[in-house]
């Protein structure tokens, strides 16, 4: 992988690149920033790129020598990577080569590294995965044999926020006392829950969260998503790749919300009380969490039809469906009853999260839905 290859962090690609040019590297970095941005992806190329026989003019690795070639399948034999993982009854001390070959899949499946998306491959459900202190004495072990074809060897460590206590101290005596050849690379969701002392021994760089202009041209140019759904998909996402990537896997859901909240307030502007009433049993149907996430995403176009009377696109998030229905609706949703109707809403949800009857609950939100819609 190149750096340019990576959405954005333009000014980190900048210092890391200069790192190398220099010949100052740190014993070790910390990349650190929200979830889905792209941190592992940077460390990776980074590591590439430190080991790259015949680097770009403009600052790239090659991608065509024998250590370019070793690193984009996980062979490099001085790149170590070290993530969290689970006990079993069989790995009663695992370490990260134990579970390799998953590792690899879910790189490649999941590039922006989705944690709940890695605790999948492993056949104990419900398990949280951790980084033992197992994998810091294996680590020990292997930092201390030369380095091979390089001058570094390169560790990344793919979220050290999930070292426990133990696991920590003995990194940290590898860190405060490490080897010439060993350039540790730390990636971390959340920084402020790693031990303060590792912490305060490496370079942090902190990495912001990708514009949601750049995650929607990620999904447009990958996956070939409309732009305008993409757009909206990024909004909700608030910088998070991952999380504008599950959204599409709910794309169905969403639908389905939406037919439902177009259905209801065409019935509450008919007055069609038996229509609203079937309408209440079918989101009862859906079952309590389902019925609580339709009430959230039904405040959410309330929001953005309010906006969109401001006439102002920029500030819309609507998918295309969305965008075409709020055209003719939003003059319904003013400063007199928009907050009355999330208001409403709320209280719906809230009510059936607290085992309220589903049926009773959400047909008297239709009823009042009735009044809400014409008073504008």
């Amino acid at each position: 992988m190149k750096f340019s290859q990576i959405p954005s962090h333009e000014n980190v690609k900048r210092q890391l690149r200069d790192m190398v040019a220099d010949g100052r590297i740190p014993h070790a970095l910390l990349l650190h920033g929200p979830a889905g941005i792209g941190k592992f992806m940077l460390a990776r190329t980074f590591s590439q790129f430190v080991h790259c026989q015949s680097p770009t003019p403009d600052g790239e690795p090659c991608g065509c020598c024998r250590s370019c070639v070793q690193h984009e399948s996980f062979n490099h034999v001085d790149s170590i990577y070290v993530f969290p993982v689970v006990k079993t009854e069989k790995l009663k001390s695992p370490v990260s080569d134990d579970y390799m070959s998953e590792f690899k899949e879910f790189v490649g499946a999941s590039p922006f590294m989705d944690f709940d998306r890695w605790t999948g491959y492993f056949e104990k459900k419900n398990a949280q995965p951790a980084i033992y202190v197992s994998e810091s004495e294996a680590l020990e072990q292997r930092l201390a044999v030369t380095t091979t074809l390089s001058r570094y060897k390169t560790v990344i460590i793919w979220l050290p926020e999930k070292m426990n206590e133990q696991t920590a101290n003995k990194l940290l005596k590898l860190i405060e006392e490490p080897f010439a050849d060993t350039i540790f690379i730390l990636v971390s969701d959340n920084a402020a829950s790693i031990l303060p002392t590792i912490y305060s021994r490496c370079r942090p760089i902190e990495m912001k969260r990708l514009s949601d202009e750049t995650v929607a041209r990620y999904l447009t140019e990958n996956l070939a998503i409309d732009p305008q759904d993409a757009l909206s998909m990024a909004h909700i996402a608030a910088g998070d790749v991952n999380s504008a990537l599950r959204a599409m896997d709910a794309t169905s859901v969403s639908r389905m919300f939406f037919d439902l909240f177009v259905r209801l307030m065409r019935l509450a502007y008919q007055r069609d009380v038996k229509g609203l009433k079937e309408w209440s049993a079918d989101v009862a149907a859906l079952g309590r969490e389902q019925a609580v996430k339709f009430y959230d995403y039904s405040q959410r176009l309330i929001r953005e039809n309010f906006i969109y009377n401001f006439n102002i696109p920029d500030l819309l998030y609507l998918n295309r469906n969305e965008a075409q229905f709020s055209k003719n609706f939003a003059r319904f949703i003013t400063e007199n009853n928009a907050e009355r109707i999330i208001a409403e809403m709320n209280r719906a949800a809230s009510d059936i999260a607290g085992n309220a009857n589903g049926k009773i609950v959400n047909f008297d939100f239709a009823i009042k839905m009735i009044i809400l819609i014409k008073n504008f």
